[in-house]
């Protein structure tokens, strides 16, 4: 038999084998690589009780670190005192909060003018109540010489004092009787003259009595402002 194809029989063309893009990569199997063995049940206890004790641990650390924080705060940089009475009225009014630097006067010194906050002495009257703590502004410095006027001036070595944090008019009550501020001591006074028990009446007060500087009216919030 030829192998030659005349005209009218039709050419049939030997089958292919399949292309080079859709050969399967050679060493490739059909299955995927195996999926990792289920923990047995007591490795997975294990797992959670490892990480419910990491939370436990981690949350424990967070609270420490936050009470030590506020603690040293408290103790070193700031803290928060109420108003207990009138005397220090118009620019603090009873029950208002302000908060207090402790650090101040370990930075520079006392000025005057500013509004301390002093524990009280033994010899203090308790005309405001059993309160340790008082707040009062700074009028004399050490060494100063300090009176008052017939006409309800404060005068620092004879020279009259100007008061821009009182309102015009404020009269001064109790007289100031002429003495000078011993070393380490300063002479305080309520901004309210006619209704505070203050250096007028318990004498200068020592530099180791002052626990720091109001320098925040925080409360309330309609009031906030720095003093």
């Amino acid at each position: 038999m030829s192998d030659f194809r005349t005209a009218s029989e039709p050419w049939q063309r030997e089958p292919e084998g399949p292309r080079m893009s859709e050969r399967e990569p050679e060493g490739a199997g059909t299955d995927g690589p195996e999926p990792p063995a289920p923990p047995l049940p007591g490795e997975q206890k294990r797992r959670r009780k490892s990480r419910t004790m990491r939370s436990v641990i981690e949350w424990g650390v967070i609270i420490a670190v936050a009470l030590i924080g506020a603690v040293l705060i408290r103790t070193v940089l700031f803290q928060a005192f109420f108003i207990p009475s009138a005397s220090m009225d118009p620019t603090l009014k009873v029950h208002d909060r302000i908060l207090v630097n402790k650090l101040s006067y370990h930075m520079h010194p006392v000025h005057r003018g500013d509004i301390v906050v002093f524990k009280r002495s033994p010899n203090m009257p308790l005309t405001e109540g059993n309160i340790k703590d008082l707040v009062k502004r700074v009028i004399g410095l050490p060494g100063e010489t300090i009176s008052s006027t017939p006409s309800g001036q404060i005068e620092i070595n004879g020279q009259v004092l100007q008061e821009s944090y009182l309102p015009p008019g404020t009269a001064l009550g109790q007289p100031i009787k002429t003495e000078t501020i011993p070393p380490g001591h300063y002479f305080v006074m309520g901004d309210n003259r006619t209704d505070s028990s203050d250096s007028r009446v318990f004498g200068p007060i020592a530099r180791s009595q002052i626990i720091g500087r109001a320098f925040i009216l925080i409360w309330p919030l309609s009031d906030f402002k720095l003093l």
